[in-house]
């Protein structure tokens, strides 16, 4: 099989399964294929080229305490959606570890 032959078999196997509704590993084991491979292929056909960015970005975020807020006892995190956790020190720290296993 040529490599254009495998791309259009992989290309079918992810529109099919886009339609059929199930889990990737459902998919596979009803079609008989093997996983890896199919997350291979999903990934190589719909990945998209990254835009080249000419800001220099280096693709992580700058991170700074809010101007308006003063700092108080303990670490203060901040979740998308509002969530805030307040008030951690050495003392409570695993708790942290705890809560966020949780989210």
């Amino acid at each position: 099989m040529t490599r254009t032959e495998r791309e259009h078999l992989w290309h079918q196997h992810i529109q099919d399964w886009r339609a059929s509704g199930l889990s990737g590993m459902a998919y596979c084991k009803q079609q008989s294929l093997t996983y890896c491979r199919f997350v291979y292929w999903r990934k190589k056909l719909t990945d998209v080229e990254p835009v080249a960015d000419n800001t220099g970005a280096s693709g992580f975020a700058r991170v700074a305490p809010p101007v308006h807020e003063s700092t108080t006892d303990g670490l203060r995190v901040s979740l998308p959606g509002g969530v805030s956790i307040t008030g951690l020190h050495a003392g409570n720290i695993e708790l942290l570890g705890s809560v966020l296993r949780q989210l």
